[in-house]
């Protein structure tokens, strides 16, 4: 019998682009749950123990802002962006 494992897409995210890619994924969506565990996933990437350094957060707070669950504030995403080194742009959009 063949035993199955948990996919883990944070251990997927080795590079740059790959973050670039899957963060950019996610923001389409314009779910902001998805975002923030998006988000979340892309920090535990580059270690959670380093963000919550850089960031002034504790690891548990980081871990609970952006699980499933979480409701991060956008002060917390902004700092954890800011600590990843991902931006944000912003086009405009005609309503249709």
């Amino acid at each position: 019998m063949n035993k199955l494992t948990r996919y883990d897409p944070a251990e997927a995210l080795v590079n740059d682009e790959e973050i670039a890619v899957f963060m950019a994924d996610a923001l389409e969506t314009g779910d902001a749950a998805y975002i923030a565990k998006a988000l979340g996933i892309v920090a535990r990437a580059k270690g959670m123990a380093q963000i919550a350094a850089q960031t002034g957060l504790s690891r548990e707070q980081l871990y609970r802002s952006f699980s499933e669950k979480g409701n991060p504030t956008l002060k917390t995403t902004l700092a954890v962006m800011n600590a990843l080194g991902i931006g944000l742009t912003i086009k405009h959009t005609s309503c249709q």
